[in-house]
Protein backbone atom coordinates (compact mmCIF):
# COMPACT_ATOMS: atom_id res chain seq x y z
CA UNK A 1 0.00 0.00 0.00
CA UNK A 2 1.02 3.72 -0.67
CA UNK A 3 1.78 6.28 2.00
CA UNK A 4 -1.65 8.70 2.29
CA UNK A 5 -0.12 12.25 1.44
CA UNK A 6 -0.72 14.11 4.85
CA UNK A 7 -3.14 16.42 5.08
CA UNK A 8 -0.59 19.11 5.28
CA UNK A 9 0.58 18.36 1.81
CA UNK A 10 -3.06 18.05 0.21
CA UNK A 11 -4.08 21.86 1.73
CA UNK A 12 -0.65 23.28 0.21
CA UNK A 13 -1.42 21.74 -2.95
CA UNK A 14 -5.27 23.14 -2.88
CA UNK A 15 -4.01 26.33 -1.75
CA UNK A 16 -1.25 25.80 -4.63
CA UNK A 17 -4.07 25.10 -7.67
CA UNK A 18 -6.26 27.79 -6.33
CA UNK A 19 -3.22 30.63 -6.70
CA UNK A 20 -2.52 29.14 -10.47
CA UNK A 21 -6.31 29.33 -11.04
CA UNK A 22 -6.70 32.91 -9.64
CA UNK A 23 -4.02 33.72 -11.86
CA UNK A 24 -5.29 32.11 -14.85
CA UNK A 25 -8.78 34.14 -14.53
CA UNK A 26 -6.99 37.28 -13.74
CA UNK A 27 -5.03 36.76 -17.13
CA UNK A 28 -7.89 36.22 -18.90
CA UNK A 29 -9.96 39.29 -17.35
CA UNK A 30 -6.47 41.67 -18.48
CA UNK A 31 -6.51 39.99 -21.69
CA UNK A 32 -10.45 40.27 -22.31
CA UNK A 33 -10.06 43.98 -21.23
CA UNK A 34 -7.59 44.89 -23.56
CA UNK A 35 -9.58 43.78 -26.82
CA UNK A 36 -12.81 44.90 -25.38
CA UNK A 37 -11.40 48.61 -24.93
CA UNK A 38 -9.87 48.33 -28.06
CA UNK A 39 -12.84 46.91 -30.09
CA UNK A 40 -15.48 46.96 -28.55
CA UNK A 41 -17.99 43.84 -26.86
CA UNK A 42 -19.12 42.65 -30.44
CA UNK A 43 -16.36 42.60 -32.35
CA UNK A 44 -13.77 40.47 -30.02
CA UNK A 45 -14.18 36.91 -29.99
CA UNK A 46 -13.83 34.35 -27.33
CA UNK A 47 -10.47 32.56 -29.54
CA UNK A 48 -8.51 35.86 -29.83
CA UNK A 49 -8.94 36.04 -25.87
CA UNK A 50 -7.86 32.79 -25.26
CA UNK A 51 -5.68 32.97 -27.87
CA UNK A 52 -3.68 36.14 -26.35
CA UNK A 53 -4.17 34.74 -22.64
CA UNK A 54 -2.69 31.33 -23.76
CA UNK A 55 -5.80 29.48 -22.83
CA UNK A 56 -8.10 26.82 -24.24
CA UNK A 57 -11.26 28.58 -25.68
CA UNK A 58 -12.79 26.25 -23.11
CA UNK A 59 -11.49 28.35 -20.21
CA UNK A 60 -13.61 31.66 -20.76
CA UNK A 61 -16.96 29.47 -20.41
CA UNK A 62 -15.43 27.79 -17.29
CA UNK A 63 -13.96 31.15 -15.36
CA UNK A 64 -16.72 33.49 -16.50
CA UNK A 65 -19.90 31.35 -17.89
CA UNK A 66 -19.70 33.50 -21.34
CA UNK A 67 -18.29 36.13 -23.04
CA UNK A 68 -20.78 38.50 -21.66
CA UNK A 69 -20.54 37.78 -18.28
CA UNK A 70 -16.27 38.27 -18.96
CA UNK A 71 -17.31 41.44 -20.36
CA UNK A 72 -19.44 42.90 -16.94
CA UNK A 73 -16.21 41.64 -15.06
CA UNK A 74 -13.46 43.21 -17.15
CA UNK A 75 -16.07 46.90 -16.71
CA UNK A 76 -16.27 46.29 -12.96
CA UNK A 77 -12.62 45.58 -12.56
CA UNK A 78 -11.60 48.67 -14.09
CA UNK A 79 -14.40 50.67 -12.27
CA UNK A 80 -13.22 48.99 -9.17
CA UNK A 81 -9.85 49.82 -9.32
CA UNK A 82 -10.07 53.54 -10.73
CA UNK A 83 -12.45 54.02 -7.49
CA UNK A 84 -9.67 52.59 -4.91
CA UNK A 85 -7.28 54.68 -6.19
CA UNK A 86 -9.32 58.01 -5.50
CA UNK A 87 -12.23 57.11 -3.35
CA UNK A 88 -14.48 59.91 -1.89
CA UNK A 89 -12.98 61.94 0.71
CA UNK A 90 -14.92 62.12 4.06
CA UNK A 91 -15.88 65.53 5.30
CA UNK A 92 -17.14 66.46 8.97
CA UNK A 93 -19.89 68.85 10.26
CA UNK A 94 -17.87 71.65 9.86
CA UNK A 95 -17.54 70.73 5.93
CA UNK A 96 -19.39 73.36 3.84
CA UNK A 97 -21.98 72.39 1.18
CA UNK A 98 -19.69 74.15 -1.51
CA UNK A 99 -16.26 72.43 -0.23
CA UNK A 100 -18.11 69.44 -0.20
CA UNK A 101 -19.13 69.63 -3.66
CA UNK A 102 -15.47 70.39 -4.69
CA UNK A 103 -14.33 67.33 -3.19
CA UNK A 104 -17.01 65.70 -5.16
CA UNK A 105 -16.17 67.10 -8.68
CA UNK A 106 -12.65 67.08 -7.63
CA UNK A 107 -12.49 63.08 -7.11
CA UNK A 108 -14.69 62.77 -9.85
CA UNK A 109 -12.74 64.28 -12.22
CA UNK A 110 -9.40 62.56 -10.64
CA UNK A 111 -10.98 59.32 -11.80
CA UNK A 112 -11.56 60.44 -14.92
CA UNK A 113 -8.69 62.71 -16.37
CA UNK A 114 -5.64 61.34 -13.91
CA UNK A 115 -5.65 58.15 -15.71
CA UNK A 116 -3.35 57.31 -18.41
CA UNK A 117 -5.87 57.49 -21.37
CA UNK A 118 -4.02 54.55 -23.10
CA UNK A 119 -4.56 52.01 -20.32
CA UNK A 120 -7.18 49.80 -20.86
CA UNK A 121 -9.33 50.01 -17.86
CA UNK A 122 -10.12 54.33 -18.68
CA UNK A 123 -10.78 53.50 -22.57
CA UNK A 124 -13.24 50.50 -21.59
CA UNK A 125 -14.82 52.71 -19.01
CA UNK A 126 -15.07 55.33 -21.70
CA UNK A 127 -16.52 53.16 -24.53
CA UNK A 128 -19.07 52.05 -22.18
CA UNK A 129 -20.20 55.62 -21.09
CA UNK A 130 -20.40 56.29 -24.99
CA UNK A 131 -21.80 53.18 -26.18
CA UNK A 132 -23.71 51.55 -23.11
CA UNK A 133 -24.02 47.61 -22.79
CA UNK A 134 -25.74 45.28 -20.09
CA UNK A 135 -22.47 45.99 -17.75
CA UNK A 136 -23.65 49.34 -17.69
CA UNK A 137 -26.66 48.24 -15.91
CA UNK A 138 -24.96 46.59 -13.51
CA UNK A 139 -22.58 49.37 -13.08
CA UNK A 140 -24.97 51.76 -12.28
CA UNK A 141 -26.97 49.72 -9.51
CA UNK A 142 -24.02 48.47 -7.60
CA UNK A 143 -21.62 51.71 -8.01
CA UNK A 144 -23.26 54.71 -10.07
CA UNK A 145 -26.22 55.10 -7.85
CA UNK A 146 -25.08 55.45 -4.56
CA UNK A 147 -21.72 57.52 -6.02
CA UNK A 148 -24.55 59.76 -7.52
CA UNK A 149 -26.68 59.89 -4.17
CA UNK A 150 -23.94 61.58 -2.46
CA UNK A 151 -23.98 64.40 -5.71
CA UNK A 152 -27.95 64.38 -4.84
CA UNK A 153 -27.48 65.13 -1.29
CA UNK A 154 -25.06 67.81 -1.54
CA UNK A 155 -27.28 69.24 -4.17
CA UNK A 156 -30.54 68.82 -1.52
CA UNK A 157 -28.33 70.47 0.92
CA UNK A 158 -27.59 73.45 -1.41
CA UNK A 159 -31.12 74.17 -2.67
CA UNK A 160 -33.03 73.03 0.16
CA UNK A 161 -35.29 70.41 1.35
CA UNK A 162 -37.99 71.52 -1.45
CA UNK A 163 -36.48 71.07 -4.66
CA UNK A 164 -38.60 68.83 -6.81
CA UNK A 165 -37.20 65.08 -7.60
CA UNK A 166 -36.50 66.02 -11.77
CA UNK A 167 -34.79 68.93 -10.43
CA UNK A 168 -32.46 67.45 -8.49
CA UNK A 169 -31.57 64.49 -10.91
CA UNK A 170 -31.38 67.21 -13.37
CA UNK A 171 -28.70 69.16 -11.31
CA UNK A 172 -26.87 66.59 -10.90
CA UNK A 173 -26.17 65.22 -14.38
CA UNK A 174 -25.75 68.34 -15.29
CA UNK A 175 -22.53 68.99 -12.95
CA UNK A 176 -21.81 65.07 -14.00
CA UNK A 177 -21.77 65.97 -17.94
CA UNK A 178 -19.52 69.01 -17.27
CA UNK A 179 -16.42 66.31 -15.49
CA UNK A 180 -17.10 63.92 -18.46
CA UNK A 181 -16.74 66.28 -21.33
CA UNK A 182 -13.54 66.67 -20.20
CA UNK A 183 -12.41 62.94 -20.94
CA UNK A 184 -14.91 62.46 -24.06
CA UNK A 185 -13.59 65.57 -25.88
CA UNK A 186 -10.08 65.45 -24.79
CA UNK A 187 -9.09 66.22 -28.52
CA UNK A 188 -11.62 68.87 -29.26
CA UNK A 189 -9.92 70.85 -25.78
CA UNK A 190 -6.39 70.45 -27.00
CA UNK A 191 -7.25 71.73 -30.58
CA UNK A 192 -9.29 74.47 -28.95
CA UNK A 193 -6.83 75.60 -26.18
CA UNK A 194 -3.33 76.54 -26.66
CA UNK A 195 -1.05 74.65 -24.27
CA UNK A 196 -0.26 77.12 -22.17
CA UNK A 197 -3.47 77.95 -21.20
CA UNK A 198 -4.14 74.41 -21.07
CA UNK A 199 -1.52 74.05 -18.46
CA UNK A 200 -2.65 77.05 -16.49
CA UNK A 201 -6.63 77.01 -16.40
CA UNK A 202 -6.95 73.40 -17.52
CA UNK A 203 -5.58 71.13 -15.18
CA UNK A 204 -7.71 68.69 -12.72
CA UNK A 205 -7.56 71.37 -9.81
CA UNK A 206 -8.56 74.26 -11.99
CA UNK A 207 -11.20 72.79 -13.53
CA UNK A 208 -12.80 70.79 -10.61
CA UNK A 209 -12.94 74.86 -9.11
CA UNK A 210 -14.56 75.90 -12.34
CA UNK A 211 -17.14 73.37 -12.18
CA UNK A 212 -18.29 73.96 -8.53
CA UNK A 213 -18.18 77.53 -8.45
CA UNK A 214 -20.59 77.16 -12.08
CA UNK A 215 -22.34 74.66 -10.55
CA UNK A 216 -22.92 76.10 -6.80
CA UNK A 217 -23.90 79.31 -8.11
CA UNK A 218 -26.82 77.63 -10.29
CA UNK A 219 -27.99 75.80 -6.88
CA UNK A 220 -28.14 78.84 -5.22
CA UNK A 221 -29.80 80.88 -7.65
CA UNK A 222 -31.90 78.32 -8.28
CA UNK A 223 -33.89 78.39 -5.03
CA UNK A 224 -35.48 81.71 -6.58
CA UNK A 225 -36.40 80.69 -10.16
CA UNK A 226 -39.88 78.84 -10.69
CA UNK A 227 -40.90 75.84 -11.23
CA UNK A 228 -40.91 75.46 -15.34
CA UNK A 229 -44.21 74.52 -16.77
CA UNK A 230 -44.12 71.70 -19.20
CA UNK A 231 -45.17 72.34 -22.61
CA UNK A 232 -48.79 71.25 -24.32
CA UNK A 233 -47.69 69.58 -27.74
CA UNK A 234 -49.53 71.60 -30.57
CA UNK A 235 -50.87 69.91 -33.70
Amino acid sequence: MGVEPSKGAVSLAATKTMTQRDEVRKRILMRAGEIFADRGFQSATVREICQRAEVNVAAVNYYFGDKECLYIDAVKDARELIASRWPLPEWTRETSTEQKLLMFVTTFLQRLLNTDPSNWRMKLLLREILEPSRACEEIIQESFRPFFGVLLDIIREAVGPNVSEHQLHQTGFSVISQCVFYLANRRVVGIMVTPAEREQHFQTEMLAKHITQFSFLGMKNSRSLPEPNPTSETS
